[in-house]
Formats: C-alpha cells, sequence, structure tokens
C-alpha cells in the first residue's frame, strides 16, 4: 500500500492493499521520480566522464554513495511527512534567515546551470537522431517542459514521470551491448582505487555531487507534502504526523528509488569503461563525442540507447530542478499559494520561478558553453554545495522540537554524518590540488 491508502491510525483501508509486485509497484512514488531525476543528463556526462577517463576505477564509487543517499534522501522525506513542510519552510522556522536564503540561493544558482545544461545535453542528442542542429531543439524542449508544469496536473504529471524511469533501463541494456572485462569489474567494483590527482578527485567529487545532489533535497520533501495536499490535507495541521505504515512505506519508496539511480550509474561508468577508455578515447568534450564513440565500439543499439535516454532523463530532470527553486524560493517567502496542485493563475509567483528557472537556463545553453563540461561543472558545484545541506538536514530530522518521536535513528545519524565527512573531505581534497 502506499503510505496514502492507510487510516490515521495505520490500519489498511479495506479492498486498497494489492498484493506482490502491484503492491510493490503501488508503493513507489516521490522516492522512485527522485532517484530516477538523479541520472539526468549531468548525472549522465559525469559517469561518461568517470568511465572514460579512468576506466574502471570508479566502479566502487557506486557503492559507497548507495547507502548515503538513500539515508540523506529518507530523512528528506521523513522530514516532509511528519512536519507537513517543505525543507525550506522547515529551515526558516529552526535557523536564521541569512542560512536560509544562503542555502536556497547557492541551491538555486547550481539548479539553473544544471537547467541549462540539460537542456543543452537534450538538444545534443536529439541533433544526433534527427541531424538538425540543436539550437532549434533547445527552445523546444524548454517549452514543451513549461506546458507540462504550467497544463497538466500533478497527478498526470507525477504519473508521466513514473513511467519516464523506465528510459533508465537503457543504459543497464548497454552495458551488456559494451562486452565489458567481468573479471576487471568485479575487482574494481569491491577493491577501492583512489589517485591523488586533481582530475581524479574532481571526478569523485562530481560523482558524489550528481547522486547525492542539494535539489533532491528540497524535491523529496516538497513532494511527500503534495502527495498529502494531492489527497485533500491543504493545511500543514491536517498534513503533520505520519504512521509506521506511512514510514514504512515511504523507506521502500526512497529505497528503491536511490537503488535504481546507483544501478544505472554503476552500469554508465561500466560502459564508457569497457568502451571509450579500453579504446583510447579517454578526453570525452561534447555529448555527440560520447555517443558516436559508441557506435563502432559497442554498435548501434548502444549508440541509440545512450543517445534516448539522454532525452528521457532531461525530460525527467528538467522538471525536477526548475520545481525545487519554486519550492525553495516560495517555503522560504511564505507563499501560501505554492504548489504543483495548483493552477498556475491561482500560484503566479510559483510558476513564475519555474518560468524564469527554464528560461535563464536556456539563455546561459545560448550562450555557446559546452553542453557536457558545463554538465560535468554543475556536478562539482552540486558536491561543493552538498555538504553543509547534508549537516543541515541530519540537525533538522534529529531535533525532537522539528520531529517530535519520529527523529533520527543512531544508524541514520551515522549514515547522514558519514555522508557529510565524506563529501567534504572530497571537496576540501579538490581545493588543495588545485592549489
Amino acid at each position: 500500500m502506499t503510505k496514502r491508502d492507510v487510516s490515521t491510525d495505520g490500519s489498511a483501508i479495506e479492498g486498497s492493499a494489492p498484493n506482490g509486485l502491484q503492491q510493490f509497484l503501488k508503493e513507489l512514488g516521490p522516492g522512485i521520480i527522485t532517484g530516477a531525476a538523479d541520472d539526468d543528463p549531468s548525472g549522465i556526462s559525469t559517469y561518461s566522464v568517470a568511465g572514460a577517463s579512468f576506466g574502471y576505477a570508479t566502479l566502487w564509487t557506486a557503492l559507497l554513495s548507495f547507502p548515503l543517499m538513500a539515508a540523506v534522501q529518507f530523512m528528506c522525506a521523513k522530514l516532509g511527512m511528519v512536519t507537513g513542510c517543505g525543507l525550506a519552510s522547515v529551515i526558516r522556522n529552526r535557523y536564521p534567515r541569512w542560512v536560509l536564503w544562503l542555502s536556497c540561493s547557492l541551491v538555486i544558482i547550481a539548479n539553473i546551470f544544471n537547467i541549462g545544461a540539460d537542456l543543452g545535453g537534450m538538444a545534443d542528442a536529439m541533433q544526433m537522431m534527427t541531424g538538425i542542429h540543436s539550437y532549434y531543439w533547445t527552445p523546444l524542449f524548454a517549452a514543451g517542459i513549461v506546458a507540462l508544469l504550467f497544463w497538466t496536473s500533478y497527478r498526470l504529471m507525477a504519473r508521466i514521470f513514473k513511467w519516464l524511469t523506465l528510459v533508465l533501463f537503457a543504459y543497464i541494456i548497454t552495458a551488456f551491448l559494451a562486452h565489458p572485462d567481468w573479471r576487471t569489474v568485479a575487482h574494481s567494483t569491491f577493491v577501492p582505487h583512489i589517485e591523488w590527482s586533481k582530475a581524479y578527485i574532481a571526478v569523485l567529487v562530481a560523482i558524489l555531487g550528481t547522486t547525492i545532489s542539494p535539489y533532491l533535497f528540497f524535491w523529496q520533501a516538497a513532494q511527500e507534502v503534495e502527495e498529502d495536499r494531492a489527497h485533500g490535507k491543504i493545511t500543514v495541521a491536517q498534513r503533520k504526523g505520519s504512521t509506521n505504515a506511512e514510514i514504512r512505506s515511504a523507506r521502500i519508496d526512497v529505497v528503491t528509488g536511490m537503488l535504481l539511480s546507483n544501478v544505472v550509474m554503476y552500469f554508465l561508468i561500466l560502459t564508457t569503461a569497457a568502451t571509450l577508455n579500453a579504446h583510447g578515447h579517454k578526453d570525452i568534450e561534447t555529448a555527440k563525442q560520447a555517443a558516436e564513440a559508441l557506435r563502432p565500439l559497442a554498435g548501434g543499439g548502444a549508440y541509440w540507447l545512450f543517445t534516448l535516454g539522454m532525452i528521457g532523463t532531461g525530460m525527467l530532470a528538467v522538471p525536477v530542478l526548475a520545481g525545487s527553486c519554486a519550492y525553495a524560493v516560495a517555503e522560504g517567502a511564505r507563499w501560501r499559494a505554492a504548489s504543483l496542485n495548483l493552477k498556475p493563475q491561482l500560484a503566479r509567483k510559483f510558476y513564475g520561478i519555474i518560468g524564469v528557472s527554464i528560461a535563464v537556463g536556456l539563455a546561459l545553453d545560448f550562450a555557446h558553453l559546452n553542453a557536457v563540461k558545463m554538465l560535468f561543472w554543475s556536478a562539482i558545484l552540486n558536491g561543493l554545495l552538498a555538504p553543509p545541506l547534508v549537516v543541515m538536514v541530519v540537525l533538522l530530522t534529529s531535533d525532537r522540537k522539528v520531529m517530535g518521536d519520529r527523529t533520527n535513528t543512531v544508524g541514520m545519524k551515522c549514515l547522514g554524518w558519514t555522508c557529510a565527512l565524506i563529501m567534504t573531505a572530497a571537496a576540501i581534497g579538490l581545493i588543495v590540488s588545485s592549489m
């Protein structure tokens, strides 16, 4: 059952609990969408750079990042469920305003760069498929995403996003078409390899930044609130609190989403290592170069799957990036009309932030910046911004004044602090290696 299919005492509503696979799929919602959005064109680019530059050497990071990102995203989900508010609202209530607006501003800046980079990556992919210049595709993608966000209901949009997650399996299939050296793959997966070089540390920070991205913290908490709003819980008082069944349902949703995200990350690194790196293509400059290098090495099937995946994940990620900007500003400014459940005419400022975010991202794309480099460096920016936000999330979800008796367990606290420490160490390592 989903967390919406339980009564206030935690018991199941009669006839609402399907069995087996159907029940599991019904559990999936905000968490699976968040996990899929994590593998956006920025992530695809980052993993391609990692695999092309260092071969299988970074495969072990998938095992490291999965428990850390699952823990942080579950904290964000639980924060939204228990408080009935988004992350920015809770920060506003517990910390000084400068902390709130500094956090929101940094996330918005990173998101806008990500939007521009993702739109550019999608347009490059369409150019490869159609031969029509990416210059024409970028505004079409931007307009289509704006139309989706402005003129569909939250329920329809959530359903579309949920099915779009299937595009990620393209990258898993591509990995098997690449015929990797499975013995080397196994060794690199379970035996960590670390190099003290600027290039390797930059890739490590980018991997952590694109898997544990600040914008996903805001989006996850906000979507838990949206789920409640979609089921008639309009006020904060109505949304506050959660049952054990609701928490279990959210945990299944989040863990599944984060597992999907990390599996795709793993196979993307594996694919580019087995093809690009193995054949000397270690410097990836454009999305077109990355995909077209696969065609003679792994076949036309791998080329088409890689390219289609770039488009599908972009269609999923750009709305999440723009939406998280709007949630951060609206919650921080205490706007009452701030929800994807509302029509644009009823939440003009909220939808205005979405439109402006996409428009500025589009403008960046027309500044003729290299799409893959912008994608990669936006991931590094996220890696530098994430540690302080992770600390804030751990502190908030460990605070009884915020969470009541739903505070973090000792294990969750350990995972949260470990995440913050590892990401901080990686960021410091990048700064030191750059001096």
